[in-house]
């Protein structure tokens, strides 16, 4: 499985042609804790780049972006009523959709770990 990262903080885990999507740990820091999801909805087919969901946290809110094209298959329903589980586990049960790639050479434009790492200490 490939983890890959976007510049708007959102990761996509790959595995075959399904992307699971979420925020980056770091994104979840800096938004602070986490009070609404407005989940995506399923069969939605989404650009690269696309607004996909958006989270509200005390602080603010803001947009979930599409890191690759394709089309909605399944969000994560535990998030309603309980959008803390990103606070808990940002890069894992806290993911927030998946969606069907596309273009897999799509996840070439993204970040590896260390790409981000660097990316996040900088912005």
């Amino acid at each position: 499985m490939t983890t890959k990262y976007s510049e708007n903080h959102e990761w996509v885990s790959v595995d075959g042609d399904i992307g699971t999507v979420g925020i980056t740990e770091h994104a979840q820091e800096q938004l602070g804790e986490l009070v609404f999801v407005e989940l995506p909805e399923i069969g939605k087919s989404l650009a690269m780049g696309d607004e996909a969901a958006v989270i509200e946290s005390v602080k603010a809110a803001s947009e979930i972006y599409a890191p690759v094209s394709g089309e909605i298959t399944e969000v994560n329903d535990d998030l309603d009523g309980a959008p803390t589980r990103i606070n808990d586990d940002a890069e894992g049960e806290g993911w927030i959709f998946k969606i069907s790639i596309a273009d897999a050479a799509e996840l070439d434009e993204l970040m590896d770990a260390n790409e981000y790492k660097k990316f996040a200490a900088e912005n």
